[in-house]
């Protein structure tokens, strides 16, 4: 059986949104969508099996689609990637109410949940999907090695929507780290020219140490429909969930979805083949 994906959802817009993106990713990978609601107390089961209800039938209305639904008494901040694991998640979509929503989710009492997470993350905000899916999407290339694996990732994505792939790197003087990015970007582009995938190249004229501001600037002026970045630990340029670099990127003002890695993420997996079944 296909993986499924994971939806954590409190009934607010940016989880209606969640759902959205999630649902569209499914019937891309004929996959299964389990929408899940954690309440804190056994008293609030009644009224969260009620509205979980109301869900799934106004999802079959909207969308023609049959969602699966999961009601647990727990956390959300400790539970999300326990229940991806239990339920062999392919990924989790998670919606985020832009910087308030980021540090109750993935705040120093959260990190497990991207951090320790062997499934990558689509965060989104209050921007559905677009209509054919993610036709743009921009990938950052940095110093750290471990950012080329999420190219067989996002070369999976891009099959399926028949995306456009953008690749975007810092400026640096130092040669050293000039040729050291110059490889990455080579490797990059030679990856998704081998896989038949269009894509384009861009040097920032900004450095490593404003590389978020430049993504950003770059997202919106191609008006792209996904950021994919890694979630990586050090002082880099992507730090741990909670660093100013991936806070900057997902509370991002367009609401452009951010797909959100870890290393082990992409080399133990792949999400449209062997996360879905089909490889």
């Amino acid at each position: 059986m296909k993986k499924p994906i994971l939806v954590p959802t409190d009934f607010t817009k940016v989880a209606d949104t969640a759902i959205n993106h999630a649902i569209h990713l499914a019937k891309a990978a004929q996959t299964d969508v389990y929408a899940v609601h954690i309440v804190e107390d056994r008293d609030d089961v009644e009224e969260g099996r009620k509205k979980m209800k109301e869900l799934k039938a106004a999802t079959k209305k909207r969308y023609d689609f049959k969602l699966e639904t999961v009601l647990r008494i727990g956390s959300i901040k400790d539970d999300i990637a326990d229940l991806a694991l239990e339920i062999d998640a392919a990924m989790v979509v998670l919606g985020t109410s832009g910087l308030r929503g980021f540090q109750w989710i993935f705040g120093s009492g959260a990190l497990k949940i991207g951090s320790h997470s062997r499934v990558p993350f689509i965060v989104v905000q209050e921007k559905e999907i677009a209509p054919n899916g993610y036709d743009d999407i921009l990938v950052p290339l940095d110093l750290n090695k471990e950012t080329k694996q999420k190219l067989s990732l996002v070369a999976d994505a891009a099959k399926y929507f028949s995306s456009r792939v953008h690749l975007l790197s810092p400026h640096e003087t130092d040669e050293f780290l000039f040729n050291q990015l110059d490889r990455n970007i080579k490797y990059a582009s030679n990856y998704f020219e081998e896989k038949g995938i269009a894509h384009t190249v861009k040097i920032s004229s900004r450095d490593s140490g404003d590389f978020d501001d430049a993504i950003l600037e770059y997202a919106e002026e191609l008006d792209v429909d996904l950021i994919s970045i890694m979630n990586l630990p050090g002082s880099g340029i992507a730090n741990l969930i909670g660093g100013n670099f991936v806070q900057n990127i997902i509370t991002n003002k367009a609401h452009i979805p951010v797909l959100l890695l870890n290393p082990r993420s992409v080399s133990d997996f792949n999400i449209f083949s062997a996360y879905m079944g089909r490889g």
